[in-house]
């Protein structure tokens, strides 16, 4: 029991610790608001990971695996990865505001945590090779036993990743400059719009 609750721990922090949408989108919104609005964006990402977890460890194989379930999502993830992405490019066009971590608005840097989640067409396979590799860790234990265990060590690793992504970019946002400031905004912008097109070339 303890190694499937370590193997799902560092599994969470690979997981988590890997740049991607989420971390460019946290990133877009610490270098503007600080602490607070990076913090939202990791919480609603969490958020969005659990009902993938939740569906994929009770068996939920067939709606992961259903063509007709990943098209729908996976335009919608390329249509909010474009759309996030110009919001990254406009914000580097414009002037580096002042620190201000009550300027950002938490709820839609929530809600966009937790949309760049639940439409990520990744998370679908992630998540079914996930139920997998608890199946396998978990030989020896009843099923809903290893199930609970595994995705208690993965949300652990999780939680404990959204403070310190949060706290990392909050310590850049208060020391970076102008042109790194207006850098990293393309830099994420273009990752996003390019991770955007990737998801579309996929489906073609």
């Amino acid at each position: 029991m303890l190694q499937l609750f370590i193997s799902a721990f560092v599994l969470g922090v690979l997981f988590n610790a890997t740049p991607g949408a989420v971390f460019a989108e946290s990133l877009r919104r610490g270098l503007r608001g600080g602490y607070r609005p990076t913090l939202a964006v990791q919480i609603g990402s969490l958020l969005g990971d659990f009902l993938w977890a939740v569906l994929a460890l009770i068996g939920a194989q067939w709606l992961l695996g259903n063509a007709a379930w990943q098209t729908p999502l996976a335009m919608a993830g390329a249509l909010l990865l474009a759309w996030l992405g110009w919001g990254a490019v406009r914000d580097g066009l414009g002037e580096p505001p002042a620190v201000a971590e009550t300027a950002v608005d938490q709820r839609s840097a929530m809600m966009a945590g937790a949309a760049l989640s639940l439409t990520n067409p990744w998370n679908l396979v992630y998540w079914v090779a996930l139920a997998g590799t608890v199946a396998a860790l978990g030989q020896g234990l009843p099923p809903p036993v290893a199930q609970g265990v595994f995705l208690a060590g993965f949300m652990l690793s999780s939680v404990l990743w959204c403070f310190i992504c949060a706290g990392a970019i909050a310590w850049l946002h208060r020391r970076i400059e102008r042109w790194l400031w207006k850098a990293l905004h393309f830099i994420c912008g273009g990752g996003l719009i390019a991770s955007a097109g990737l998801v579309m070339l996929k489906l073609r």
